[in-house]
C-alpha cells in the first residue's frame, strides 16, 4: 500500500497495476525510468469525455512518441471494460486498471465529486508529466478535455 501523495518535484514511488496494451499483464513505473511519462487519470470507460480525452492522446502519440514520452491511462474500471475500450478505440498505449483506487489516491485524484446532486466518489480527471529521472514536473488537475493534449504536448516538447 502506498501512503504519501505525490509532491511537484519529488520523485514518483514505483507502483504496478494491470495493464491492457503493455507489455505484459501489468505495468510498473519504474520500467519507464529514462523516458518522460504522462499518466492520465479518467472517469469511465466508454463515456464520451473520457472517449475524446482516449482519442486524442491516441492521434498525438506519435508526437508524444517523438519527444521521448510514453502515455499512460489509468482509471478504476476493470481490465475486462479496459480490454473493449482500448479495443474499440485502437488505443496504442497501456490502460491502467486502479480498481482499488490506490494509485488514484498516490495522485490525489480519488476524491467526492457531485453530480446531479448527488455525492459519489471517483476519480477527478487529471493529467501529470513526470520526467526521465522519475520526478514529477507537471500536473494538470480538473481537466477539461478540449486543447488538453496540446497543452500536454507542448510542455512535453519544451521540457
Amino acid at each position: 500500500m502506498i501512503d504519501q501523495q505525490v509532491q511537484l518535484g519529488q520523485p514518483v514511488p514505483d507502483f504496478t497495476l494491470p495493464s491492457v496494451g503493455g507489455e505484459g499483464d501489468t505495468v510498473t513505473l519504474s520500467q519507464f525510468r529514462g523516458s518522460k511519462v504522462v499518466i492520465y487519470f479518467y472517469p469511465k470507460d466508454m463515456t464520451p469525455a473520457c472517449t475524446q480525452q482516449a482519442c486524442d492522446f491516441r492521434d498525438s502519440a506519435s508526437y508524444f512518441a517523438s519527444k521521448g514520452a510514453v502515455i499512460i491511462g489509468v482509471s478504476g474500471d476493470e481490465l475486462k471494460s479496459h480490454v473493449k475500450f482500448a479495443g474499440k478505440h485502437e488505443l496504442p498505449f497501456p490502460l491502467l486498471a486502479d480498481t482499488e483506487h490506490i494509485v488514484s489516491r498516490m495522485f490525489g485524484v480519488w476524491q467526492l465529486k457531485k453530480m446531479y446532486g448527488r455525492e459519489f466518489e471517483g476519480i477527478v480527471r487529471s493529467t501529470f508529466l513526470i520526467n526521465e529521472e522519475g520526478i514529477l514536473v507537471k500536473e494538470w488537475r480538473k481537466v477539461r478535455v478540449r486543447g488538453h493534449v496540446d497543452e500536454v504536448l507542448q510542455e512535453v516538447s519544451g521540457s
